[in-house]
C-alpha cells in the first residue's frame, strides 16, 4: 500500500490547515493511505515548517521522500522566490518544496526542487482543480525509487590509477562545459546545513554539494563499464581517479547499487546520482560512447512527460525509453522535464560539435 503522512504544524493558519485537509483528501482519493505517525516504510512525508525556523524530518531510509510545505505572507517579487525559498528547502532536508505564496492575489503555489527548478500554478485551495494540479506535480515523488547506493571495490588495475585517454577526454570535456557556462555555481550547501545534517543528506541522496551536471564515457568498446564524474565535484577540474572520476564496472540489481572500481588507499567520492541512467543507456546501446547531462535546454527535442527526481529508477527508465525511440540512439538529445538535457554521442567530441550554438541556458519550467 502506498503511504504518506504529515509532520510539523499544519494548523498554524486557517489557509495552511485547509491546504493540509485538501491534499490529504486528494492523496487518499488516488489510493494513498494516510498514516498518523511516520514509519521507516513511509513513502511520502509532508513536512509543514515555519519559514524562519524550518525543522527537518530525519528519514530512516532513502525510500522516503519529503515535501517541505510553508506559507509566505511577505510581499515578494516572483524573480526572488527561488532565492528566498531554496534555503528553506535545504534546511528542512526536503526533496521538493511547496511554497504557498499568500502575499498577492491571485495566490501562487511554487514548486521548488533540489535542482533549483522553480515553477508555479496560480490560485489556492478554493480554485477548481487546484488539488488536481498539485497532486499531478508531487505524485512522481511518491512513485519513485532511488538507486543511489554505491559499492566500492578497491580492485582498479594499477595502470588506471592515474587515468588514461578516456579520463583525459572527460577532464577536457568538463573544462569545456565550464567555458560554456553550463556548470551553474553550486549552492553553498555546507554554509546552510550543520555538518550532521550535511552527512545525513549525503548518505540518503548521494548529494555531495549541489554541483549540477555530469558526464561519462565508455571505458572501452564492447564493455558496459564506463568512467563518470563524481557527485559534487567541480566538473571543470576533473583530475583525481577515485575522487573526481570514477570507474563504474557493474550494476547490482539485488542491492540496487552501482559497483565502482577504485584504487587502493583512496577514500572515494560517491558517483553522480544519474549513474543508473547512464548504465541503462550504455548497456542497451553499444554504439553510445559518451553521455553528457547539463541543466540547459535545446528547442524542439523529445522530453520526458513526468519530472521524476534525480537518481530514481523511474527517471532512468523514462530517459532510456526516449533514447531507444530516437532515430539514432547513439546521437540522441533528450529533455528531462523541468530539469535539463541528457545527450548521447559516439564520443564526447561528437556531443560538443552537435550542441554548439544550440544551447539555451534556461530550462523551461511547467
Amino acid at each position: 500500500m502506498r503511504s504518506f503522512t504529515f509532520t510539523g504544524n499544519w494548523k498554524t493558519t486557517v489557509t495552511l490547515e485547509h491546504f493540509a485537509i485538501g491534499i490529504r483528501n486528494k492523496m487518499e482519493e488516488h489510493g494513498y493511505q494516510f498514516c498518523e505517525e511516520p514509519n521507516p516504510e513511509i513513502q511520502l512525508v509532508f513536512n509543514f515548517v515555519d519559514p524562519t525556523h524550518p525543522q527537518s524530518f530525519r528519514r530512516k531510509g532513502n525510500g522516503t521522500f519529503v515535501i517541505t510545505v510553508t506559507e509566505n505572507f511577505t510581499t515578494l517579487h516572483r524573480a526572488n522566490v527561488l532565492s528566498v525559498a531554496y534555503p528553506i528547502l535545504i534546511r528542512s532536508l526536503g526533496n521538493m518544496m511547496l511554497f504557498l505564496d499568500r502575499s498577492s492575489f491571485p495566490h501562487q503555489t511554487y514548486f521548488i526542487t533540489l535542482e533549483q527548478g522553480c515553477y508555479s500554478i496560480s490560485g489556492s485551495e478554493g480554485k477548481p482543480n487546484y488539488f488536481n494540479e498539485v497532486f499531478k506535480r508531487i505524485e512522481p515523488l511518491a512513485q519513485s525509487k532511488l538507486v543511489i547506493n554505491n559499492i566500492f571495490v578497491p580492485d582498479l588495475p594499477s595502470h588506471l590509477w592515474k587515468g588514461n585517454q578516456v579520463t583525459q577526454s572527460l577532464s577536457l570535456a568538463g573544462r569545456k562545459l565550464e567555458e560554456m557556462n553550463l556548470l551553474p555555481t553550486p549552492f553553498p550547501i555546507e554554509q546552510v546545513l550543520s555538518p550532521k545534517d550535511l552527512r545525513h543528506i549525503q548518505r540518503l541522496f548521494g548529494i555531495g554539494g549541489l554541483s549540477y551536471g555530469n558526464l561519462s564515457a565508455r571505458a572501452a568498446a564492447g564493455q558496459n563499464a564506463f568512467w563518470m564524474s563524481a557527485s559534487g565535484v567541480n566538473k571543470g577540474a576533473l583530475n583525481e581517479i577515485g575522487r573526481d572520476i570514477l570507474y563504474i564496472k557493474d550494476f547490482n540489481a539485488e542491492e540496487a547499487a552501482v559497483e565502482i572500481s577504485v584504487p587502493p588507499n583512496v577514500k572515494p567520492r560517491r558517483v553522480s546520482v544519474d549513474a543508473i541512467e547512464h548504465w541503462m543507456i550504455y548497456s542497451e546501446h553499444p554504439q553510445v560512447g559518451a553521455i553528457v547531462h547539463i541543466h540547459a535546454w535545446i528547442e524542439g527535442i523529445p522530453s520526458t512527460e513526468i519530472n521524476y527526481p534525480c537518481g530514481t529508477i523511474q527517471l532512468a527508465e523514462a530517459v532510456a525509453k526516449l533514447v531507444r525511440q530516437a532515430e539514432d540512439p547513439s546521437r540522441a538529445i533528450i529533455g528531462l522535464k523541468n530539469h535539463g538535457l541528457t545527450i548521447t554521442g559516439r564520443n564526447l567530441e561528437d556531443i560538443f560539435e552537435r550542441i554548439d550554438g544550440k544551447i539555451l541556458p534556461q530550462v523551461p519550467m511547467s
